[in-house]
């Protein structure tokens, strides 16, 4: 089937299996490998995309759903310049990663949650969260990096 879509700001005309995955035709025919292929179970969240502004496990989406979608992954957060988006510098700045493989879907799912509430609770933050499964942190600095990510947000500061 052929698919059209927007990633990251560039438009992709493309032929592919109705069964291909999501998170397959970003790494496999895109490139995007900074989206991790987690579980292909939808448990983990490792995955996390933004499609058309709402955050989705991509291994849970076929690419032919995909069809005429805006796409954002953790790449297209980034500023063309290599700065970092705020949610990015916040992970870095609190330490809020180990292995990293959870990051590109823990950065992308707290995106979508500060597009939608800008000033979460700490509770808030978990919850919007807790489709996204870390081995390694403990979650407490991932959720106070996107606190932090959240106030430079609402004071203009770029975290």
């Amino acid at each position: 089937m052929r698919i059209s879509v927007t990633v990251d700001g560039v438009s992709y005309v493309d032929q592919v299996e109705p069964r291909v995955l999501l998170v397959h035709y970003l790494r496999e025919s895109v490139g995007k490998t900074g989206t991790p292929i987690g579980c292909d179970t939808s448990n983990c969240g490792a995955c996390t995309v933004l499609l058309d502004g709402v955050s989705v496990k991509s291994c849970s989406v076929l690419a032919v759903q995909a069809d005429g979608s805006d796409i954002t992954t953790i790449e297209g957060l980034a500023a063309a310049d290599g700065e970092l988006h705020p949610l990015q510098q916040a992970f870095h700045e609190e330490h809020a990663l180990q292995c990293g493989y959870c990051t590109p879907g823990m950065i992308i799912a707290a995106a979508d949650l500060l597009g939608d509430n800008p000033r979460p609770s700490d509770a808030e933050i978990r919850e919007g969260l807790e489709g996204n499964l870390c081995r390694c942190t403990g979650y407490e600095n991932i959720v106070r990096a996107v606190r932090r990510a959240a106030a430079g947000a609402v004071t203009g500061a770029t975290a």
